[in-house]
């Protein structure tokens, strides 16, 4: 499978409580995790502007539905993509 190339656009962010590994052990050996607060991003493929040639147009016609929907608990990863910026997802097979 070659790579695919999707296009988005953010429709929403919010801020939840997440949680985190803390990198630390109780004494039963078993993880520890924190509280943080988690951002997340939702948003879907771009949509047609009425110009054939306009890049978001051959996006439309290609696959004209879906979401995507992004966690992080990692500070500021997603600080960029506020509502209305449009990003690329690259899907590549992982081996």
């Amino acid at each position: 499978m070659a790579t695919v190339r999707a296009k988005f656009v953010v429709n929403k962010t919010s801020q939840t409580l997440g949680s985190r590994n803390t990198g630390k052990k109780d004494e039963h050996n078993r993880d520890i995790y924190e509280a943080c607060p988690m951002d997340t991003i939702e948003a879907s493929p771009v949509y047609a502007n009425g110009d054939p040639n306009h890049e978001n147009t051959k996006f439309w016609q290609a696959s004209p539905g879906g979401k995507f929907e992004l966690n992080c608990v990692n500070p500021g990863v997603l600080s960029g993509l506020k509502a209305g910026v449009q990003f690329y997802v690259d899907i590549t097979i992982a081996e």
